[in-house]
Protein backbone atom coordinates (compact mmCIF):
# COMPACT_ATOMS: atom_id res chain seq x y z
CA UNK A 1 0.00 0.00 0.00
CA UNK A 2 0.81 3.71 -0.55
CA UNK A 3 2.19 5.76 2.36
CA UNK A 4 1.24 9.26 2.33
CA UNK A 5 1.76 11.72 5.35
CA UNK A 6 -0.57 14.56 5.96
CA UNK A 7 0.58 18.13 5.99
CA UNK A 8 -0.49 18.21 10.27
CA UNK A 9 1.68 14.36 10.68
CA UNK A 10 4.89 15.99 8.38
CA UNK A 11 4.90 19.03 10.95
CA UNK A 12 4.51 16.78 13.78
CA UNK A 13 7.50 15.18 12.59
CA UNK A 14 9.34 18.69 11.72
CA UNK A 15 8.78 19.66 15.74
CA UNK A 16 9.90 16.47 16.88
CA UNK A 17 12.60 17.06 15.23
CA UNK A 18 13.45 20.16 16.38
CA UNK A 19 12.55 19.92 20.39
CA UNK A 20 15.31 17.01 20.31
CA UNK A 21 17.90 18.57 17.88
CA UNK A 22 17.74 21.78 20.62
CA UNK A 23 19.48 19.06 23.03
CA UNK A 24 21.15 16.49 20.37
CA UNK A 25 20.63 17.61 16.03
CA UNK A 26 22.35 13.47 15.59
CA UNK A 27 19.59 12.10 17.64
CA UNK A 28 17.02 13.96 16.39
CA UNK A 29 18.33 12.90 13.03
CA UNK A 30 17.94 9.01 13.71
CA UNK A 31 14.76 9.80 16.09
CA UNK A 32 13.04 10.80 13.13
CA UNK A 33 14.23 7.99 10.92
CA UNK A 34 13.05 5.71 13.26
CA UNK A 35 9.51 7.34 13.57
CA UNK A 36 9.51 7.39 9.26
CA UNK A 37 10.22 3.50 9.25
CA UNK A 38 7.87 2.62 11.56
CA UNK A 39 5.05 4.41 9.20
CA UNK A 40 7.03 2.90 6.38
CA UNK A 41 5.99 -0.44 7.84
CA UNK A 42 2.23 -0.04 8.35
CA UNK A 43 1.80 0.18 4.56
CA UNK A 44 3.26 -3.70 5.13
CA UNK A 45 1.24 -4.73 7.47
CA UNK A 46 -1.65 -1.84 8.43
CA UNK A 47 -3.96 -4.02 10.60
CA UNK A 48 -0.99 -4.70 12.86
CA UNK A 49 -1.58 -1.22 14.38
CA UNK A 50 -4.19 -1.22 17.20
CA UNK A 51 -7.27 0.28 16.45
CA UNK A 52 -7.00 4.15 18.21
CA UNK A 53 -9.32 3.72 21.53
CA UNK A 54 -10.64 7.89 21.10
CA UNK A 55 -12.23 6.78 18.04
CA UNK A 56 -12.93 3.14 17.74
CA UNK A 57 -12.96 3.04 14.09
CA UNK A 58 -11.30 -0.34 12.72
CA UNK A 59 -9.24 1.93 9.86
CA UNK A 60 -7.76 4.38 12.44
CA UNK A 61 -5.01 2.64 13.97
CA UNK A 62 -1.94 3.49 15.77
CA UNK A 63 2.06 1.40 16.27
CA UNK A 64 3.98 3.05 19.16
CA UNK A 65 7.84 3.77 18.60
CA UNK A 66 8.89 4.16 22.80
CA UNK A 67 6.54 7.24 23.87
CA UNK A 68 5.18 8.14 20.60
CA UNK A 69 2.00 7.16 18.71
CA UNK A 70 2.10 7.07 14.77
CA UNK A 71 -1.56 7.01 14.03
CA UNK A 72 -2.92 6.42 10.80
CA UNK A 73 -5.74 5.79 8.10
CA UNK A 74 -6.39 2.91 6.35
CA UNK A 75 -7.69 3.52 2.77
CA UNK A 76 -8.69 1.23 -0.20
CA UNK A 77 -4.89 1.04 -1.76
CA UNK A 78 -3.14 3.58 0.59
CA UNK A 79 -2.14 4.59 4.51
CA UNK A 80 -2.55 8.40 5.64
CA UNK A 81 -0.50 9.10 8.40
CA UNK A 82 -2.96 11.74 10.50
CA UNK A 83 -0.59 12.45 13.07
CA UNK A 84 2.42 11.48 15.48
CA UNK A 85 2.52 12.81 19.06
CA UNK A 86 4.00 11.62 22.46
CA UNK A 87 2.11 8.98 23.87
CA UNK A 88 0.57 10.65 27.37
CA UNK A 89 -1.65 12.99 25.53
CA UNK A 90 -4.85 11.46 24.39
CA UNK A 91 -6.77 12.06 20.89
CA UNK A 92 -10.34 13.86 21.83
CA UNK A 93 -13.01 12.56 20.07
CA UNK A 94 -13.44 15.36 17.87
CA UNK A 95 -10.25 16.72 17.28
CA UNK A 96 -9.83 16.71 13.60
CA UNK A 97 -6.80 14.17 12.55
CA UNK A 98 -7.10 14.81 8.70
Amino acid sequence: MKLLWTDRARKDLIQIGRYIAKDNPQAARRWVELIRQAARRTSRMPLAGRVVPEFNDENIREVFLKTYRIVYHIKKKEIHVLTVFEGHRLLKENEPVD
